[in-house]
């Protein structure tokens, strides 16, 4: 059982392998919320998995240890579990989807770990992992499922209610559960009156589907940027937990995770990855009206993100806030059109960054069209501009 003594161990186990990392106000995202945020994105690792994987393995015997470790994950348990074993002189392997972040598995190689690449999701992998373990007598390191595990990720949680005077609440990622169900027991045991709410990708809700159906269950797929938190089937331990300790889950899409890390990013100059985005994209998307002028910790609980996927999600949060619009504007093939469209756009006030000419339109022969791209403030902005192309007499789409 999981107990507040052993979560107690946890925290003196970790104190010389983890930061005890910042809790810091966010006041530029929301003046609707007293935001603060928990960076485990600065975490060693740049992930909290270190403290559920260093206090594991720091309690296996020494037959144990002399086996070696396998794992599965997504990325950042691999990192963890690297690390805490190469630190305590343990051979580790770890099993990773085959279309986890380069960064992610170049960075689980870095920590001493060998790497075995599986096509598929996290799921698969896992499957990989048990199949070898059985094979070669490894020991499991599991990334959610476990009550050493649960208890080091727990440690957040105590550190959540030690640097922040007064919170309402906490805002965990969902993925397996082995964050939420750390943070949710240890918060619950020491603050029971602090709510806590879990956050999922709408691409794989899990847990979400778990605790409205009364059951576990797997899903037949999962789809979401947020690689972290993309897992078929929550853990018997986690679902327990989360249906004893947790208030409620709610779900974000990639469009709201997109606008999350961009917002992150400009107004905090903090990277996060998509999973460790997902409770900032609950709170700015107002998923949990109900906290609005409370004090909220959302726990950012990952930074590693591909800097390949975080150029594209840039691009999507552009386009989903309003801060990048393309138009297709149709014109006579006239001499002084293009100097017409471009002179609109510069006196709404937008910056046009591409324009693509082209001599084909249902206007026949004499007829073309443009394709501008441009930088705009929102979407008040965008309608400005359509309303002002309309009021000039040019056919837009």
């Amino acid at each position: 059982m999981l107990t507040l003594e052993k979560l107690r161990d946890a925290q003196r186990v970790l104190s010389q392998a983890v930061h005890k990392t910042d809790v810091i106000r966010a006041a530029r995202l929301t003046d609707e919320y007293e935001l603060f945020l928990k960076t485990e994105n600065l975490q060693t690792t740049g992930s909290f998995k270190l403290r559920g994987a260093y206090y594991k393995i720091s309690r296996l015997s020494e037959e144990e240890k002399a086996r070696g470790v396998i794992a599965c994950s997504a990325g950042n348990h691999a990192q963890g579990v690297a690390l805490a074993a190469t630190k305590n002189h343990i051979r580790s392997l770890i099993c990773l989807p085959a279309g986890a972040p380069i960064s992610k598995v170049e960075a689980t190689k870095g920590y001493g770990a060998d790497v075995c690449l599986v096509p598929g999701v996290y799921d698969d992998a896992y499957a990989r992992a048990v199949q070898l373990q059985k094979e070669r007598g490894y020991t499991f390191i599991h990334p959610f499922d476990d009550e050493d595990v649960i208890a080091g990720q727990g440690t957040v949680g105590l550190e959540i209610i030690e640097q922040l005077e007064g919170v309402d609440a906490v805002v965990v990622p969902v993925g397996g559960g082995g964050l939420i169900s750390g943070v949710a027991f240890a918060i619950k045991s020491v603050a029971p009156h602090v709510k806590v709410y879990g956050v999922q990708a709408a691409g794989a809700p899990s847990m979400l589907n778990a605790l409205r159906d009364g059951r576990i269950g797997a899903l037949s797929s999962v789809s979401t940027i947020a690689d972290g938190i993309a897992v078929k089937q929550p853990g018997k331990y986690t679902y327990d937990y989360c249906k004893r300790y947790v208030n409620g889950i709610v779900t974000v899409s990639d469009e709201e995770i997109a606008r999350a890390i961009l917002a992150l990013l400009e107004r905090e100059k903090m990277v996060a990855e998509g999973a460790g985005a997902t409770p900032v994209a609950a709170i700015l998307a107002g998923k949990l009206p109900e906290l609005k002028g409370k004090r909220v910790c959302c726990v950012v609980s990952g930074g590693n993100i591909d800097v390949t996927i975080l150029s594209r999600i840039i691009d999507r949060g552009l386009l989903m806030s309003g801060r990048k619009c393309t138009l297709n504007i149709e014109l006579a093939d006239q001499p002084g059109q293009l100097v017409r469209v471009t002179g609109i756009i510069a006196e709404c006030g937008a910056n046009i960054t591409s324009v693509h000419h082209e001599h084909a339109s249902e206007n026949g022969i004499i007829g073309c069209f443009v394709r501008i791209e441009m930088e705009t403030r929102d979407f008040a902005h965008i309608d400005h501009i359509r309303k002002a192309f309309k009021e000039a007499g040019f056919k837009i789409s």
